[in-house]
């Protein structure tokens, strides 16, 4: 029986190529949505009982948005910026 070898050559790295294009926003189309990330930075953790959670995913639905777009929603309009006004 032979002993197979395979030789394993590691890639050549291209100087931050991949960091580069993950950061540059000038590849966006014109006309594109601007990403989540870029509107909303913050995260916000939360412990709720298993039957609200139930109550806030129904309501959800029923309005045909997401858990967070509702969310979001119900905290400015009970938060609303400085002036009054909401996004």
């Amino acid at each position: 029986m032979s002993v197979k070898q395979i030789n394993i050559v590691p890639r050549v790295k291209r100087a931050g190529a991949a960091d580069a294009w993950v950061r540059d926003r000038s590849g966006q189309r014109s006309g594109e949505l601007p990403v989540k990330a870029d509107l909303f930075t913050a995260r916000l953790t939360v412990d709720i009982t298993p039957e609200l959670r139930r109550r806030i995913k129904r309501e959800a639905f029923e309005q045909d948005v997401t858990v967070a777009e509702l969310l979001r929603a119900l905290l400015l309009r009970e938060y609303p910026d400085s002036e009054g006004a909401s996004r």
